[in-house]
């Protein structure tokens, strides 16, 4: 993926205030219970040593997006009495936590919005559809809500000849509503460079809406269960299928990438493996894509200067300015000086062994 996105954090001037947190709404209380979380979460800042300014633009955002179905997080990074960024989560963290460092953590964040892919959710019935586009990295761009003509909407019981009338003016409203819906669809595809198409509902009423599809956007479509329009189980259970597709496919091309990093480690000068070799790679500009573990649970520090993302050590003697390095989580700091040289991420499987959680394609490699 690429970090460009993370620039606005680094940017930042420090101390900058991380705070991941699980904002599911799963029961009638959650309110109150994500209130509580934030509240905990905030005087942990707090005592960190974080101004009431930080922490009140923290308040103002902290608690996630209502109306989501299933389970979400959000990752929320601030300094200087601003909000810099907020980020809905696909899923809750690992666990909720807050930090207050000389530059942003954002490594829940990047393995988050590493398996994303650009794509298009579409629940469909005879009267319309709600299309939801997303970008590969980021919140919810676009939302849709599209409704034609219900007129005779369902086709009558009886036969006769009003009954072929009536049944005849069903068929032009549904062929009517089709066309407004692909019309969307394919606007909401290229407005976010969609790669796949999830549809979910009424099944005669998508093979209608198929019909008048241009041909690259109905080669997106992968028909989904669940989906209809008035019932929010059924959009709950279309976001389930939809998710589980987007793992399924992040699995694949990982897959492919992790087969091609282990050729690459026995070829010379092609990829590296473990914090201190990665470390130099990045010192010296040679990282093409990082690669990181998403669980850093007790994760080494690393030391860093503050004026050069790529000044990053194990030890604080080698850097050209000890007296002005800090002291930070390893992953945050290899973020940084990733993204300042233009390397791209991709989250590594869980390991086995902590120096198999890190490691990178170097730049001269064919990694793609």
């Amino acid at each position: 993926m690429d970090l460009r996105f993370l620039e606005p954090l680094y940017r930042a001037p420090g101390p900058v205030a991380s705070v991941y947190m699980d904002t599911t709404r799963a029961n009638e209380n959650a309110v109150h219970e994500i209130g509580l979380r934030w509240r905990g979460l905030r005087e942990e800042l707090s005592e960190s040593g974080a101004d009431e300014a930080t922490l009140k633009a923290l308040d103002a955002t902290a608690g996630g997006i209502s109306g989501i179905p299933g389970p979400q997080g959000e990752a929320l990074f601030a300094s200087g009495g601003e909000l810099i960024a907020a980020y809905t989560l696909s899923g809750p963290p690992p666990r909720d936590r807050a930090a207050l460092l000389p530059v942003p953590d954002p490594i829940e964040l990047v393995c988050d919005l590493d398996d994303g892919l650009p794509y298009v959710v579409v629940a469909v019935d005879r009267e319309g559809a709600d299309i939801y586009a997303y970008p590969a990295y980021g919140n919810l761009s676009e939302e849709r809500h599209t409704s034609g003509a219900t007129l005779h909407i369902n086709k009558v019981p009886t036969g006769g000849w009003r009954q072929k009338h009536r049944q005849r003016h069903t068929e032009e409203v549904w062929f009517a509503n089709a066309a407004e819906v692909a019309h969307d669809v394919e606007e909401a595809v290229k407005n976010v460079q969609a790669a796949a198409v999830f549809v979910g509902g009424d099944e005669r009423a998508l093979g209608k809406v198929r019909e008048h599809l241009d041909h690259r956007t109905a080669e997106m479509l992968i028909e989904i269960s669940g989906g209809s329009r008035s019932d929010p189980d059924a959009i709950a259970d279309l976001r389930k299928s939809v998710e589980e597709g987007l793992r399924r496919t992040a699995v694949v091309l990982r897959s492919g990438l992790m087969e091609q990093y282990a050729q690459d480690l026995n070829r010379e000068g092609r990829a590296v493996q473990g914090l201190t070799a990665t470390c130099e790679a990045l010192r010296s500009g040679q990282v093409g894509r990082l690669l990181l573990a998403g669980d850093r649970t007790g994760e080494p520090a690393l030391w860093a200067s503050a004026s050069d993302p790529l000044e990053i050590a194990e030890d604080r003697g080698r850097l050209t300015d000890p007296a002005e390095a800090f002291e930070a989580p390893a992953s945050s700091l290899l973020l940084r000086a990733a993204q300042a040289t233009s390397a791209t991420f991709t989250r590594l499987p869980e390991p086995g062994d902590a120096q198999e959680g890190v490691g990178a394609f170097l730049r001269f490699s064919t990694a793609p």
